[in-house]
């Protein structure tokens, strides 16, 4: 705890952790990524759409951003390429996402009318008791993308729902999202729905920067090496 020099936030990872059942080592990672920042910051429209408390306990259970540092796949990698690594790593990404969720299926089939709708990732929330349903964009959010989201929820809801879960929440995971632009496409849409980013990489810090080649010296090596093999 002494990583935390603002007692607050010591007392808000303190109780995190006991609730959690954090290991020294998660709790650690947990403060160096601040994830008091992040955690239910995202845009969502939880409050208009579920019931109390679960609209309460479904703000705090998503961050408004993840870090998938893990994965080892760079910024230029399709949805495809960075779904494949999640479901490899799927414990390290349970953790990422935070405690409850249970991993149903990745390109999870859906069948509407003979033609079929596949999830990028569907999982099973304990704590909400609900499908919790992922889309991944390699890109910026669109307000098309709450629209598809929200078609996926009202789907799993039909097919997949029991008697006893709660409405299924779909979250759009994509490389970079604009608050105001998301706030206006989740106003009207009356299924659970929420916007979160993620990260693939951490920002080197500025010591090991100053180590290493700049793009410049690497461009002009590469230009060197090919003139030494001509």
């Amino acid at each position: 705890m002494d990583k935390c020099k603002d007692l607050n936030q010591r007392f808000w990872y303190a109780l995190k952790a006991v609730e959690n059942g954090w290991s020294r080592d998660v709790m650690v990672i947990h403060i160096e990524r601040k994830l008091h920042e992040t955690q239910g910051k995202l845009p969502n429209n939880f409050e208009r759409t579920l019931p109390k408390p679960q609209s309460d306990l479904a703000q705090q259970m998503f961050k408004d951003s993840y870090l998938f540092d893990f994965l080892n796949v760079g910024e230029e990698a399709l949805e495809r390429d960075i779904e494949e690594a999640m479901t490899r790593q799927i414990t390290k990404f349970l953790l990422e996402l935070g405690q409850g969720f249970a991993f149903v299926g990745r390109q999870y089939k859906l069948d509407v009318d003979g033609e079929d709708f596949r999830v990028d990732l569907l999982f099973y929330h304990l704590k909400l008791h609900a499908y919790v349903a992922i889309d991944l964009k390699a890109r910026q959010f669109k307000p098309e993308d709450a629209g598809k989201i929200a078609f996926y929820t009202s789907v799993i809801d039909d097919l997949l729902k029991g008697e006893h879960d709660n409405p299924t929440i779909g979250i759009v995971l994509c490389k970079e999202k604009n608050n105001v632009r998301a706030e206006y496409a989740l106003r009207t849409i009356n299924a659970p729905i929420g916007i979160s980013e993620f990260k693939l990489t951490e920002l080197l810090p500025d010591d090991l920067q100053l180590k290493l080649p700049s793009i410049e010296a690497l461009e002009q090596a590469l230009k060197d090496i090919k003139k030494a093999k001509k």
